[in-house]
């Protein structure tokens, strides 16, 4: 996981069941800028949208639409939301 952020493109149908995706609650934001530290490890699958993450020292990672990410628990990160996002997404 390069600095604390896994990006895994177009996962198919069958990963995403086997996660239980589709019951996990949405989030959704406009087009911003805001730091975030995560206190625990996080997945999400982007159903909108456009973002790059730069870990604190780290290099930007940028996902969209279709992306399912992890981010690391301890991560501390700037998300730059180009597009608004809607995803799904599970703590722990």
């Amino acid at each position: 996981m390069a600095d604390g952020i896994r990006v895994t493109p177009n996962p198919t149908a069958e990963q995403l069941e086997q996660l239980g995706v589709s019951t996990w609650p949405i989030w959704s934001c406009g087009v911003s800028s805001f730091p975030w530290t995560y206190d625990e490890r996080e997945t999400c699958l982007l159903l909108e949208g456009d973002v790059t993450v730069t870990p604190e020292g780290g290099a930007p990672v940028r996902f969209g639409a279709g992306d399912l990410v992890e981010f690391a628990a301890g991560l501390s990160c700037t998300w730059t939301v180009h597009a608004a996002v809607r995803k799904h997404y599970r703590f722990g």
